[in-house]
């Protein structure tokens, strides 16, 4: 069965699936679901704060409650929610747990409350706050808080119809009786038959899980611990159907209608997280488009005279979760020599470079078309860089090398990364060039935070020209 019939056959089960469970198409959008409910309880959040304050004031005289003429609650309310984004406040665990929920906000809201009355403190001779119409403002505040999350969860309830996940149970060559709203799917029928030594299986399994939250995988023994390795890879939930425990690296216990499950995969960013990722990639990538546009057409125009041929070259790289993208680059060699698979890396002396190709790879110029590819989603600034399916070192596959090369394609990949500016570019010749990569590219999923993001940007500066590069 090619790709094509797979994934005909992978659409004739969820037409399948939704004749037998009408909620279940509607489930495919609960991603979109939950982050409208996230932006409700955030609104809400700000009502309660804002009319608790305004209550107050109106109590008694508000020039009591106000610095400046305004209104304490609006120099509250940003220090609340910012702080509140920051730790994680509006998150699943918000929804399902609204008492968890209240607490969270809590200590964003008495944060808040400290950090104006230390500002206030410091500018001024006098404290202007009442004390006590602070403590009833911020007492009605919290009051009115509490009940609008309390509130919520019946709103949530009748939303979601109490699942919050978008779910995929895949059955391969076991029998299990599915229930509920979850998708279930036939690993022989779309030719998912789990193979970590064939990409194409892996683009395949990448595009059926996109859209889901969690991947429930029911297997024989003999096929957990591959199934285990290539959920590692996927920037989702993955869970594996067990009767007991076992060692398949599993980082948690779960259960799926009242059978254990373990978790041998968790995607590696939050929402939260993946949106400030998405929000500094935009930050970055739109202005620098808009900066480097001059530049960009130049050497569009040099590469046209030079040599006959398109301006760009676009050539298939492993992507997030496993599946295969266009990466966009300004073509550095001549058309009839370009190797779209990436078989043959390219050397210092390799004559298959124009003059052009050479200065643009040299500087890194010839990169530059991949912020269209971060702009639509297919690449970040910041991540593992991307490889050519066809990528070797020491006459090996990468995956043939370690299996755990794989588990780097969780994140986006990115423009530039961790191994980059530690010097780790150019030709993979030697096996320890391949995993030197795939240990920083490691190092970097598992302690990702939005401030390195930043770091490796400035870091990178420094190794825009470097001797690797050729």
């Amino acid at each position: 069965m090619n790709a094509f019939e797979a994934q005909r056959a992978f659409e004739e089960q969820l037409r399948a699936h939704a004749r037998q469970s009408p909620s279940a198409v509607p489930m495919l959008r609960r991603s979109t679901l939950r982050m409208v409910l996230y932006s409700e309880l955030l609104l809400l959040d700000s009502i309660a704060i804002l009319l608790g304050f305004y209550v107050a004031a109106c109590s008694r005289d508000g020039n009591w409650l106000s610095l400046v003429g305004v209104n304490v609650g609006f120099f509250l309310l940003p220090i609340t929610l910012g702080t509140a984004l920051a730790s994680g406040t509006y998150t699943l665990s918000c929804l399902r747990y609204p008492v968890s929920g209240v607490k969270s906000i809590f200590s964003a809201f008495f944060f808040s409350v400290f950090v104006v009355l230390l500002g206030s403190y410091l500018l001024t001779a006098e404290l202007p706050l009442s004390r006590v119409q602070l403590a009833e403002g911020a007492l009605l505040a919290l009051s009115l808080v509490t009940i609008g999350r309390l509130g919520f969860r019946r709103h949530v309830r009748a939303m979601t119809g109490g699942t919050l996940l978008d779910e995929l149970v895949i059955v391969d060559g076991v029998s299990l009786e599915i229930a509920g709203d979850a998708v279930a799917l036939d690993a022989r029928i779309i030719n998912l038959s789990p193979n970590p030594r064939d990409p194409q299986m892996l683009q395949r399994l990448g595009t059926t899980v996109v859209g889901f939250d969690r991947v429930i995988v029911a297997c024989t023994e003999e096929q957990r611990a591959v199934w285990a390795l290539l959920l590692k890879g996927m920037n989702i939930k993955g869970e594996i159907l067990v009767p007991q425990f076992n060692a398949l690296g599993a980082i948690g216990v779960d259960a799926y209608e009242g059978k254990d499950t373990l978790i041998v995969s968790q995607g590696p960013l939050s929402m939260p997280n993946r949106a400030k990722k998405r929000a500094l990639d935009l930050a970055i990538t739109i202005p620098a488009l808009i900066a480097l546009a001059p530049l960009m057409l130049l050497v569009a125009l040099a590469i046209k005279l030079e040599t006959p041929g398109p301006v760009l070259f676009a050539q298939d790289r492993v992507g997030r979760g496993n599946r295969l993208f266009k990466i966009l680059k300004f073509r550095s060699m001549r058309q009839a020599l370009c190797d779209a698979d990436g078989n043959v890396s390219a050397s210092r002396d390799d004559d298959r470079i124009t003059r052009i190709g050479r200065f643009i790879r040299k500087t890194s110029i010839d990169e530059l078309p991949q912020l269209l590819n971060v702009l639509r989603g297919d690449m970040s600034v910041v991540g593992p860089r991307p490889h050519a399916l066809g990528s070797r070192a020491a006459d090996h596959y990468f995956w043939e090398i370690d299996e755990r090369y794989w588990h780097r394609h969780t994140l986006k990949p990115g423009m530039t990364g961790l191994a980059q500016v530690r010097g780790f570019r150019g030709a993979t010749d030697r096996r320890v060039d391949l995993t030197n990569r795939l240990q920083a590219d490691m190092e970097y999923i598992d302690g990702w935070d939005i401030w390195r993001d930043v770091t490796i940007l400035f870091k990178t500066l420094r190794v825009i020209v470097h001797s690797n590069a050729f």
